[in-house]
């Protein structure tokens, strides 16, 4: 079970990583880890931990990212292309 878990946190983290790489903002630049641990309302270092893959998101936040990727929480979570 364990096992299962770190492996979908593998797979979140890297899913984050390149959704905010591939978001631009209105400047043509990707966005920074900073920006959006700042439009999620946490610091900059619980965003990190999450494309680290040390943490998970909470309900609250995962509806806030994809809503920021404009992607379908089963995107983010590994279930579905979009």
């Amino acid at each position: 079970m364990k096992a299962k878990v770190d492996e979908q946190l593998k797979n979140l983290s890297k899913t984050l990583c390149e959704l905010r790489e591939n978001t631009l903002k209105e400047d043509g630049k990707s966005f920074t880890q900073r920006d959006v641990a700042d439009m999620l309302g946490i610091t900059y270092q619980s965003y990190q931990a999450y494309e680290r893959g040390v943490s998970c998101p909470s309900l609250q936040n995962f509806l806030k990212l994809a809503e920021i990727y404009d992607v379908s929480l089963d995107y983010l979570v590994g279930k579905k292309d979009y």
